[in-house]
C-alpha cells in the first residue's frame, strides 16, 4: 500500500530519546502554556504501565452501526484493514470509537500485524478484543475497556488517516503520541521541537524543587521557581553536570 503524502514525519532519534524521558504531565502542561488545553486523552488505561510509547499518529475512525450500510463499509479492504496495513515503523494507531466500551475495536491478529510492520503503539477510546493475547504481543496499548465482541456489534470502520477525536482529543495524522503509566498525550507535529526543549527545562527545575522540598524547604518560591532562586538552581545544575 502507498502512504498518503500529507502525513508529516517530525520525529528523529534525539527527539524520541528525549520524549521517552519526559512525563505526559509535563508535556500536557507545556501544551496548556501554549493555549492548547485538550491534549491528554481522558479515561484511558495503559495495558503495560511499565512501558513508554512515542510515535507518529496514524488514525482509524469508526462510526455507529447502521445495518443497511454495514456490508458496504465493513466488507473487503475496509478502513480498519487499510489503517493497519499502512502502518510504518514508529507509527501509533489511534482509533476513534466514540467512547463505546462494549465492542472491540482491534484484536490480536491486527495488533500482531501492526507489531510486525514496526508499529509502536495502539490507542483506542473503545474496547480491545483478545486483551490477554494483545498484552502478550508487548506493544504499548491505551484503551478504555475490554470486550469479547467484534466491532460489528456497535461499529462500522469508516475512515483511515483522517483527523479523528479520540478520548476527547483532536488528533491529526502525523501528530506525535506519547504514553507513560499515567496515560497518553497528543503533541501537534509543528510544536514537538519547542515542547521538548521547554519540557526538559521544566523537569530539571522540578527535580531541583523536589529535592529541596524533600529536604524540608517550603514550596513557596520553589514551585514555580522564583527568579530569586535561579542562581541557586544554576549552581545546583552545574554541580550535577560535574558529577556525570
Amino acid at each position: 500500500m502507498t502512504e498518503k503524502p500529507n502525513i508529516p514525519t517530525v520525529l528523529d532519534d534525539s527527539l524520541i530519546a528525549a520524549l521517552n524521558g519526559i512525563s505526559t504531565a509535563t508535556l500536557t502542561h507545556q501544551l496548556q502554556m501554549r493555549g492548547i488545553r485538550s491534549t491528554f486523552m481522558s479515561n484511558l488505561k495503559p495495558l503495560h504501565p511499565d512501558k513508554r510509547m512515542v510515535g507518529r499518529a496514524r488514525t482509524l475512525r469508526y462510526v455507529a452501526l447502521r445495518e443497511d450500510q454495514q456490508p458496504r463499509l465493513a466488507g473487503g479492504l475496509n478502513a480498519q484493514k487499510r489503517a493497519v496495513e499502512a502502518i510504518k515503523p514508529g507509527d501509533v494507531l489511534v482509533i476513534e470509537a466514540r467512547g463505546v466500551p462494549d465492542a472491540g475495536t482491534i484484536g490480536d491478529i491486527f495488533a500482531t500485524r501492526l507489531s510486525v510492520l514496526g508499529g509502536v503503539g495502539i490507542v483506542t477510546d473503545g474496547a480491545l478484543r483478545d486483551t490477554p493475547a494483545i498484552a502478550d504481543i508487548g506493544v504499548p496499548v491505551y484503551h478504555q475497556a475490554s470486550h469479547g465482541a467484534t466491532y460489528g456489534r456497535q461499529h462500522m470502520p469508516f475512515a483511515d488517516d483522517e483527523p479523528v477525536t479520540c478520548a476527547g482529543v483532536f488528533v491529526m495524522p502525523g501528530d506525535v503520541i506519547v504514553g507513560d503509566a499515567e496515560g497518553a498525550v497528543v503533541i501537534p507535529a509543528a510544536l514537538v521541537g519547542e515542547v521538548v526543549r521547554d519540557s526538559l527545562v521544566q523537569e530539571e527545575r522540578e527535580t531541583f524543587a523536589l529535592e529541596k522540598v524533600a529536604a524540608g524547604q517550603p514550596t513557596l518560591d520553589l514551585f514555580p521557581l522564583a527568579k530569586e532562586r535561579l542562581p541557586e538552581f544554576e549552581a545546583w545544575k552545574a554541580a550535577k553536570e560535574t558529577q556525570k
